[in-house]
């Protein structure tokens, strides 16, 4: 099963749209996730009509349309893999800690926010994933998303893709 992990597109206020090698990976997925920061449901509608399966949540730029829409918390179990979404986990001071213990139940969890990519695994193994920003880099030196794949009840190949800047 291949995985699609995004976060923080901010559509249309930092992008008038995904760029194009992201459109092109939401087609090759069979399962993309969003960790929210939509901005807009227009983006919401086109990846629920183009995106093979959506699993997404709404983040803190996200307003009433987006939040009657999508929960705070997103879970699904992927082929044998125990997945949670979230836009926000705090500090990245006791991050891996605090996650484990509010998502003891959980094997992987994708957040945003930050627009930083982020890859570990808490004390007990939960792993942790930020895809970063497809759009908005911040003071990052890329736009990035993530790739991974879910094979035999566990979460392999995770990648994380650079977009030349536009």
């Amino acid at each position: 099963m291949r995985l699609l992990l995004i976060s923080d597109t901010h559509v249309p206020k930092r992008a008038r749209d995904l760029p194009p090698p992201l459109w092109a990976a939401v087609d090759e997925a069979d399962v993309v996730v969003h960790a929210g920061d939509w901005v807009d449901v227009t983006l919401l509608d086109a990846l629920e009509r183009r995106a093979a399966r959506l699993i997404g949540c709404y983040g803190n730029n996200d307003g009433p349309a987006l939040r009657a829409r999508l929960p705070e918390v997103a879970r699904a179990s992927l082929g044998g893999v125990r997945l949670a979404v979230v836009h926000e986990t705090g500090p990245s001071g006791g991050r891996e800690r605090r996650c484990a213990e509010r998502f003891p139940d959980t094997d992987v969890l994708v957040f945003g926010h930050s627009h930083i990519p982020w890859d570990s695994v808490a004390p007990g193994g939960l792993r942790l994933l930020n895809p970063g920003s497809p759009t908005d880099r911040r003071r990052q030196p890329d736009c990035t998303y993530l790739t991974a794949t879910v094979a035999g009840g566990e979460l392999t190949d995770v990648v994380l893709h650079r977009l030349p800047h536009r």
